[in-house]
């Protein structure tokens, strides 16, 4: 990442604090690289492990581009200064704080972590707090929001890499935010991208089982997890999720609670939903109210109620929260309807494990008077373990399921979609009656509409929002929406 700082190598590595220093660090830094791509003159270079190629092999393309040092975890033949620390992406937040002038001290910073739900809550958030009187910035899945402008999240990362999280903050500094909403992933927290954030609140959703691919076991899932509120000094919990104690007891400050089933500082009664959102009674500390959530899932209530949460902690008058709730939009590719005058229901969601495409197909069984057909997939290199469990959700909730490809990356997709279809094939479903595996996700979404029925509910779960999808390393472009529309085009309803 190159821009108009400079920082002086000598100081830079001071903020790093190598564990030792091979060469003289002198000279002027004109930039922060972890991609040897990236890399310009006077680019200080970070030699990154990933998960397929390790920075450390890009050494010599990095010198060849005008590095004028390398961070390492291991020394190696090279004419440049090295800085040789345990573990460069930490090195790599540390200078990234330091060059963008440490714009998380000039900012409220509330994360939002959970399995599920963050992406809503942080909308939410957001919608409420401005409601306020604050300006809170964005980070996220769908957006990222700096100064009073939105702009789509095309990255696929929700947590930035350091340097490019930084500069988001300092961004939001110059534009004038004074706080910002930022989902915090497991993958960001443990991989040290939200170092140096210095979160002020910290929020936990749900917390299931994901991303056992880094994290190996649920107990290291948790546990990064629990670095969100193991930070903040102010931790609001969801009461009604099985993990609640396990987050309760590692939060380092003040512990703020919600629920809808449990006893909880913040809680709904009277909770009522139907297929345009829900109604309850919220009791809070010192207010007591009615909120209406134009955002269908009954689910959504505990997100709205982490967003209360987060107004309540921010010294936002409730009743402002509550009218903020009523007049939110939502969020793109959450329970997103694909309507073009079809007799029956299109919806594309987010949901993308066991626990959320249940809660989704709860919500749409209760409003189909047909059939409930369902096509998703499971991402490759993520969680293999929830992939035959998601085909035992879908074989149980809906009359029909469609498994499809969804971001296979360098896996077979085959296997992949084989592995979601036993799990169907487990929970009762028949191949070529209520389950079909197709491959390919324009004719997969194709044969749901095809098969559609006037009442039935059509479900295009697991890539909501996202405009690409990935093959092996190639990125290629991609929204359920536009392939939806495609579809009923073809039977005669709306236009191409």
């Amino acid at each position: 990442m190159t821009d108009d700082r400079r920082m002086g190598l000598g100081a830079l590595t001071d903020v790093i604090a190598p564990e030792r220093v091979i060469g003289l660090p002198v000279g002027e830094v004109r930039g922060l690289a972890y991609d040897s791509r990236a890399v310009r003159g006077g680019s200080l270079f970070f030699a990154v492990p990933g998960t397929h190629v390790d920075g450390h092999r890009f050494v010599a393309e990095a010198a060849a581009s005008g590095a004028i040092g390398i961070v390492v975890e291991r020394e190696l033949e090279t004419g440049l200064p090295q800085l040789v620390v345990d573990r460069t992406r930490r090195a790599l937040a540390d200078a990234a704080d330091a060059w963008f002038g440490r714009p998380s001290e000039r900012l409220t910073v509330i994360g939002i972590t959970g399995t599920d739900g963050k992406t809503t809550t942080s909308f939410l958030a957001v919608d409420v707090l401005r409601a306020g009187g604050k300006r809170p910035g964005l980070i996220g899945t769908v957006a990222i929001d700096i100064g009073d402008e939105r702009v789509a999240n095309d990255d696929r990362n929700t947590t930035p890499e350091a340097p490019e999280l930084q500069e988001a903050l300092s961004r939001m500094v110059e534009a004038g935010n004074d706080g910002v909403v930022l989902e915090a992933t497991s993958h960001g927290l443990v991989l040290e991208r939200t170092r140096n954030c210095r979160f002020d609140v910290g929020v936990i959703t749900t917390v299931t089982s994901e991303h056992l691919e880094l994290h190996g076991t649920l107990e290291n899932y948790r546990a990064a997890k629990a670095m969100l509120v193991e930070e903040a000094p102010l931790a609001i919990l969801n009461a009604d999720d099985d993990a609640f104690g396990y987050f309760r007891d590692r939060a380092a400050g003040t512990v703020l609670t919600y629920a809808v089933d449990s006893d909880a500082d913040l809680r709904a009664t009277g909770v009522a939903s139907d297929a345009d959102g829900s109604h309850f009674t919220l009791e809070a500390p010192g207010w007591r109210g009615e909120v209406n959530l134009p955002v269908p899932g009954s689910y959504n209530v505990s997100n709205a109620l982490a967003a209360l949460a987060i107004a309540h902690a921010l010294d936002v008058d409730m009743s402002v929260a509550a009218d903020a709730l009523a007049r939110t939009s939502g969020v793109p590719g959450r329970m997103e309807r694909v309507a073009v005058g079809q007799p029956f229901t299109v919806v594309v969601d987010y949901a993308h494990t066991a626990d959320s495409l249940e809660k989704v197909l709860r919500t749409l069984r209760a409003v189909t008077r047909g059939r409930l057909i369902s096509v998703f997939g499971s991402a490759g290199e993520r969680d293999p373990t929830k992939r035959p469990a998601m085909g035992g959700v879908s074989a149980t909730l809906a009359d029909v399921t469609i498994v499809t490809d969804e971001d296979p990356r360098l896996e077979d997709p085959r296997l992949i979609n084989e592995a979601i279809a036993d799990g169907a094939r487990g929970a009762g479903a028949r191949d070529g009656e209520s389950l079909f595996v197709i491959d390919d996700r324009r004719e997969a979404i194709r044969r749901a509409v095809g098969l559609a029925e006037a009442g039935d509910v059509v479900l295009l779960a697991g890539k909501g929002h996202e405009l690409s999808i990935f093959y092996g390393v190639e990125k290629r472009p991609w929204d359920d929406r536009a392939a939806a529309r495609e579809a009923l085009a073809e039977r005669g309803w709306g236009g191409s």
